[in-house]
């Protein structure tokens, strides 16, 4: 079943979603804390931390609300957003991250991308593309690059990356659905590859739609702050098919 991922984005110490990255478009949920700790007595294992202060600011902002999370929670925490330095991933990890999304950094200087992925492995590394008309965008979505998305994964992946962030820009926030097509795409060209979809859910529908065209994990924040998503019925899905699972696999032993 999908690995179900909620995100939390911060801008001065706030949880807020955007639409389309444009910051113009801020909407305040509350505290980020609070809503960690809401979604692991929900049943969560996973979140998804981005520092929007920090990816247009380009350093690392908000370890302060990733240090009260991963203190106050045991979610594990993958955190992005202004990491652009080796001092800023080492405080980021110093914080209480287990994974690092790194996707500026990737276009901008490479090679230190690389000694990122050599030093501490592909299982802690994750790669940022975040996708506007078929070119990798950075720097918090303000800048795009002239770098096409399939020869970003490309030499990425080749080069060990396991872990994606995929992020369809003119989706996000906009709760009209995920770009499945694009997820799918990826999947068919690396099929090893731990895809993280994002952007665009709307609904629980969406998230099963995603399952079941073989996606591995997804993205949500939006859709549930504006109670688009139904918790229980996904973790139960989840529930049900890794039993179904576990009693297939007893029966054919």
């Amino acid at each position: 079943m999908i690995e179900l991922i909620p995100a939390i984005d911060i801008i001065e110490g706030k949880c807020v979603r955007l639409t389309k990255g444009d910051y113009d478009t801020k909407k305040v949920y509350g505290n980020p804390l609070d809503m960690a700790l809401q979604f692991e007595d929900m049943g969560m294992t996973r979140l998804h931390v981005v520092d929007l202060d920090g990816a247009k600011s380009k350093h690392v902002v908000n370890l302060d609300a990733l240090k009260a999370i991963t203190t106050h929670t045991k979610l594990t925490v993958d955190f992005g957003g202004g990491v652009k330095t080796d001092d800023d991933l080492e405080r980021t990890f110093d914080a209480g991250a287990t994974l690092v999304t790194a996707g500026s950094i990737a276009i901008t200087d490479p090679e230190r991308y690389l000694c990122w992925l050599e030093k501490y492995g592909a299982e802690h590394i994750i790669l940022g593309a975040d996708v506007r008309n078929g070119l990798v965008s950075i720097n918090g979505w303000k800048e795009d690059s002239d770098v096409k998305l399939e020869d970003f994964l490309q030499r990425y992946m080749k080069a060990g990356t396991k872990n994606v962030l995929c992020t369809e820009i003119s989706k996000d926030g906009t709760l009209e659905g995920p770009a499945f097509k694009l997820y799918q795409n990826i999947m068919e060209r690396y099929p090893d590859c731990h895809l993280i979809a994002s952007g665009g859910v709307g609904s629980t529908e969406d998230i099963l739609a995603l399952n079941n065209i073989g996606i591995p994990a997804v993205v949500f924040g939006k859709a549930f702050y504006e109670g688009r998503i139904d918790i229980a019925r996904l973790l139960e899905t989840n529930n049900h098919k890794t039993s179904a699972e576990g009693e297939t696999k007893g029966t054919l032993c």
